[in-house]
């Protein structure tokens, strides 16, 4: 969590338990909270530094949805441009990293193909397909 608090999980416990004891002291407690107000307190100057260093493109997207309410990808680059770093597309790739080791995140079978754009009518027919196509 911090340097202060180090890489520790304090459990609570679970709704519908009974609550005899904290699993810490009252001083943990007390260093816990304060460790949470600075991390929230440091991601909220770094999303203001942000949201000021981006003001212009900012801007663009505010006066964007003005016009449309809705904006989607294409909107979006085309007033930002593209990212500026590769974008994930497969399913892989959005769980590469994620998990622990022993967790299976593979795609299951039947949806291995889920982003794939689909062929025209003269590819090979699902088997389900097949059946109805008779």
């Amino acid at each position: 969590m911090s340097e202060k608090v180090g890489q520790v999980s304090f459990d609570l416990p679970r709704q519908g338990e009974m609550v005899m004891e904290k699993p810490y002291s009252e001083a943990t407690a007390e260093l816990i909270d304060q460790e949470v107000r600075d991390l929230v307190d440091s991601a909220y100057q770094r999303t203001m530094e942000l949201i000021m260093d981006k003001r212009e493109c900012v801007d663009m997207v505010g006066k964007r949805l003005l016009e449309k309410e809705v904006l989607n990808k294409a909107d979006m680059l085309e007033l930002l441009g593209p990212r500026p770093f590769e974008e994930k597309s497969t399913y892989e790739e959005f769980v590469e990293g994620t998990g622990s080791f022993e967790e299976d995140t593979s795609l299951p079978e039947g949806l291995k193909d889920w982003n794939q754009e689909k062929g025209d009518a003269s590819e090979e027919l699902s088997p389900v397909k097949e059946k109805l196509a008779q």
